[in-house]
């Protein structure tokens, strides 16, 4: 069968090529066995080969293991970009754990509904003082039984702040933890359609929902990527060094760099934060390859003055992705550099793969590109989700492919939902046109993308509903220049109260959700609209916006989710 778009394809690549399927533990063993001593990652001008890399992450294993975290257990991981991640990661893989990402970015509602819903009761986070408090929140809030905490100092010593660990028996060092810990005679048995990671996302009718991403899902996804870049692989024929920045709890960043880079045997040169100026560094003296990264990244190195006379001459690609970039961004980062931003669209529910630009075929500005081989997708009816829709008829587009989650977690009827027999459906709204390539023109929930990050507006109304002024209260998104989107309020006060600023709720509201999450304007209304059985309307309070303001569509040139 010959799907639409495939005459675009890559030359050689075929949309019914074999996709590989397995497990994770052995994905890093086989690179371990192919590359050796080459270096996996670079952290802090330090190299960790493959073999390092197995090897600490073999000593952690077995620590959970004989502590009691294997099959059937869940471990958190509270961890920001360092190599402790891949090592944990890995470890509670091989353990037979499954892995539950938090992110540092959330406030402690949502964190705290992951940790309870996933039932992790054992939690590795940092000593960094960006981490570690929040950390030991949960402890003493009884939410888990033991913290691991890795040593930033392991890495090198660069003067990060750093919080001392209690004396408390339960509270102790990813060293002592791992010190004596002996394999077993046998490793527990890990199969591919074993969960391998509860990855949170969710929408705007309630807490966050775990997609339930097997061993298979994520082998999978690592293998359509594969698929599609071999022949570009295969005419450079050489080792990559991929700067890594996007942070290792988001799933763009875990497949799309960190597995796929394991597997291909390629260097990460891993940055604990994104910072322009390390990244330019890394580009021009350490010479990168290749750099994945989300609209606000782009926006800060395309809004560099010097940046048309800076050596990026060593750069074979850049990628975006996470959310939608801004044609403009894309326009001036091509005409300073020569490069094209090449981009797809995905969610944490694939495991990242769904679409993607071929690197030769029409100009779509405003596509999210093809479907990528092993992935077919198509769009329906909003009324009927069984209804398929012709060429160009915009409606909700649906997805299957070895990559797709299997449902989320504790959720039965929200799995069931989302799915069409085996077609899951994405919530996004968009259209496919003559050539197979699809376009983004809305989302069906109320989510906000504000700098590649998944932003809930109940989350923050929840927190917002806690400021004593607050009668009553909306959040959506509005266009911002930087992050793409960002949360705005829509509040009623409650009798007598005065009216606030933005700067006050946000100091108000900072710690109980995350920063990305914090609204960037508030705006005071007498009534707020309702639906005809009296539920707050956000529907109608954007469509009120529109209306009053009459602002243009945003023309955006790539999209995608996670």
């Amino acid at each position: 069968m010959t799907h639409p778009g495939e005459k675009f394809y890559p030359e050689g690549v075929r949309w019914d090529a074999p996709i590989s399927r397995g497990t994770l533990p052995d994905l890093l063993a086989q690179s371990a066995s192919d590359f050796g001593e080459r270096a996996a990652i670079e952290y802090r001008d330090r190299p960790i080969s493959f073999v390092e890399l197995k090897n600490m992450a073999d000593s952690a294993a077995a620590a959970f293991l004989r502590a009691g975290y294997g099959k059937g257990s869940s471990i958190a991981l509270f961890l920001g970009n360092a190599p402790d991640h891949p090592v944990n990661f890995f470890g509670a893989l091989k353990a037979g754990a499954r892995v539950v990402h938090l992110s540092p970015l959330d406030g402690a509602i949502a964190l705290t509904h992951k940790l309870k819903d996933s039932g992790a009761r054992i939690l590795v986070t940092s000593n960094l003082s960006t981490l570690f408090p929040a950390a030991l929140k949960f402890f003493e809030a009884g939410l888990v039984d033991k913290l691991i905490v890795c040593e930033d100092q392991t890495w090198g010593d660069v003067g990060n702040p750093m919080t001392a660990l209690p004396d408390n028996p339960a509270i102790i060092t990813f060293r002592e933890f791992v010190k004596d810990a002996k394999a077993p005679a046998q490793w527990p048995s890990v199969s591919p359609d074993d969960i391998a990671l509860l990855q949170y996302t969710g929408g705007t009718t309630g807490l966050p929902k775990g997609a339930m991403l097997t061993h298979g899902n994520l082998t999978s996804a690592v293998s359509i990527y594969d698929v599609w870049s071999e022949p570009t692989r295969r005419e450079r024929n050489t080792v990559e060094r991929v700067i890594l920045v996007l942070p290792l709890f988001h799933i763009f960043a875990l497949t799309v760099v960190l597995l796929r880079c394991l597997r291909m045997g390629d260097l990460i040169s891993l940055h604990q934060r994104f910072e322009v100026d390390a990244v330019m560094r890394d580009i021009e003296v350490k010479r990168a390859t290749y750099i994945p990264g989300v609209p606000t990244m782009w926006i800060a190195i395309a809004s560099l003055p010097d940046l048309d006379k800076r050596d990026l001459s060593s750069l074979a690609g850049a990628g975006s992705g996470g959310a939608p970039l801004p044609v403009e961004v894309a326009k001036i980062f091509e005409r300073k550099t020569k490069l094209q931003l090449k981009s797809g669209w995905g969610m944490t529910e694939t495991c990242s793969p769904g679409t993607g630009h071929p690197p030769t075929g029409p100009e779509k500005p405003g596509s999210i590109g093809l479907m990528l081989p092993g992935v077919e997708m198509d769009v329906v009816s909003l009324e009927d989700p069984a209804k398929v829709l012709p060429v160009g008829e915009t409606g909700e587009i649906r997805i299957k492919g070895p990559n797709v989650t299997r449902g989320y977690w504790n959720r039965e009827a929200e799995t069931k939902e989302s799915f069409v027999g085996d077609r899951f459906l994405t919530g996004d709204i968009g259209y496919m046109d003559e050539d197979g390539y699809f376009y983004l023109v809305d989302r069906k929930k109320d989510m906000i993308i504000s700098g590649g990050f998944n932003v809930y507006p109940q989350m923050i109304e929840q927190a917002i509903y806690t400021y004593p002024p607050v009668q009553e209260v909306l959040v959506i998104g509005i266009p911002d220049d930087y992050r793409g989107e960002a949360a705005k309020a829509f509040v009623t006060l409650r009798a007598d109260a005065k009216p606030f600023t933005i700067e006050e709720l946000r100091e108000f509201l900072t710690g109980k959700i995350g920063k990305h999450e914090l609204p960037v304007a508030v705006e005071f209304m007498k009534e707020l609209p309702r639906t005809s059985v009296g539920k707050l309307s956000r529907h109608e309070l954007r469509s009120q916006q529109l209306s009053q303001h009459q602002q243009p569509a945003k023309q955006f040139a790539t999209g995608g989710r996670s």
